[in-house]
């Protein structure tokens, strides 16, 4: 995959025009309508010009809206295209993604893939871009949404300062593949690791348990950290995207104190590590010289990271995110760059992936009901009654 070809016979990169927009089929009319969205929010970057989807009413209908052609096929889609986004399953999740991804780089065309895809998969990926000069990404997604950017510089913060010491991650299977890309950004690399097989249940606990543990547990190590993954690997079978007791949850712990994204969409905390000196006798002191930091708070919300509405989450932050990724995507693709420069941490991932859900097995099929809303207001009432 590190071999280019003979310049001599290798094709010229396929760099578009400068200084107009890069002409984009969008592949997928499901999480392809938020791609969608994106494209216009640039548009000195970017026009639709097209989608590639089966042909259902509602693509037939969506493509009318948006006044653009509807293909089914990708031999259809014309010449005059300059990129291309794969925003359907590829075949980790039974699905033609990465097929349409290498017949269009086969057709020297830039790629950008939504996640997940199989490691091989990836590495085809980028050996076609290689062999077409031209540009593939693959998109994790999460990194690029606003709470785990900052929760990222943070933790490059942290990490300049002193060595990670440990890290509690906790995720749902349908997301663990955007989980450990953010760890492993948040780290600085995905290698070196090792993966232990999921602790055994203790029978006790289990008999004691009122519901069955939800969570799988792995003890591993990545680019030198020690790190405790939890994984609740269920799944519904015609339901993925929902039924996650949680998404995202991260936790990077140094001397100095703990960095934690609480959820997907924030917030992201700070909490320094609780220390009060010492008198001559060896009592604490909370007052005095040398306690300054004890006027912090306890815990910080990273100014940013607040956790918005869960209908901005979709209206803002997601578009926002494949904006950013889009816009990354572009100068790539106007640059020529090479697939490689940022396709061996993806590939890197990718295999961590892959082996953490082998160890993993697979998913546990399962059937909840939808669950009945409680906002914080609901709450607030019992803990009213048990204030002295």
């Amino acid at each position: 995959m590190t071999s280019a070809r003979d310049p001599e016979t290798a094709p010229a990169p396929r760099v578009p025009a400068s200084g107009r927009p890069l002409r984009t089929i969008v592949c997928g009319t499901g999480f392809g309508r938020f791609y969608v969205e994106a494209l216009a929010r640039l548009p000195e970057e970017f026009t639709l010009a097209g989608l590639l989807a089966r042909g259902g009413e509602f693509s037939r209908d969506y493509a009318r809206r948006l006044g653009v052609p509807l293909y089914t096929d990708p031999d259809q889609v014309p010449g005059d295209v300059d990129a291309v986004c794969v925003v359907v399953g590829s075949a980790v999740s039974g699905g033609p993604g990465g097929e349409l991804a290498r017949a269009f780089l086969g057709r020297g065309l830039p790629v950008l893939q939504e996640h997940p895809v199989h490691p091989d998969e990836l590495a085809e990926a980028l050996r076609a871009a290689r062999r077409a000069r031209t540009v593939y990404h693959l998109n994790p997604f999460y990194r690029h949404v606003e709470p785990i950017r900052r929760f990222l510089a943070a933790a490059r913060t942290l990490r300049g300062r002193g060595p990670v010491l440990f890290v509690d991650a906790t995720s749902a299977i349908q997301v663990l593949h955007p989980l450990l890309d953010v760890l492993a950004r948040a780290l600085g690399a995905p290698r070196p690791w090792a993966l232990g097989d999921p602790l055994p249940p203790d029978p006790a606990a289990d008999r004691l348990a009122a519901a069955p543990q939800p969570y799988r547990v792995l003890q591993a190590a990545v680019a030198g950290a020690p790190v405790t993954l939890r994984v609740q690997n269920q799944l519904h079978p015609s339901d993925g995207d929902n039924h996650a007791l949680l998404w995202h949850r991260l936790a990077i712990g140094t001397a100095e104190g703990v960095l934690t994204l609480a959820d997907t969409h924030g917030p992201v905390l700070w909490q320094p590590r609780l220390y009060a000196p010492r008198d001559a006798h060896g009592r604490l002191r909370t007052s005095g010289p040398g306690t300054e930091h004890l006027a912090e708070p306890a815990t910080t919300v990273l100014a940013g990271t607040e956790a918005p509405p869960r209908r901005e989450v979709f209206d803002r932050l997601w578009p926002q995110a494949l904006a950013r990724a889009l816009t990354d995507f572009a100068a790539d693709v106007r640059a020529g760059a090479d697939p490689l420069e940022r396709g061996g941490f993806d590939l890197g991932v990718c295999r961590l992936w892959h082996e953490t859900t082998a160890r993993l097995g697979r998913p546990e099929i399962v059937r909840p009901d939808p669950p009945t809303h409680l906002g914080a207001a609901d709450l607030a009432p019992a803990v009213r009654e048990e204030a002295p």
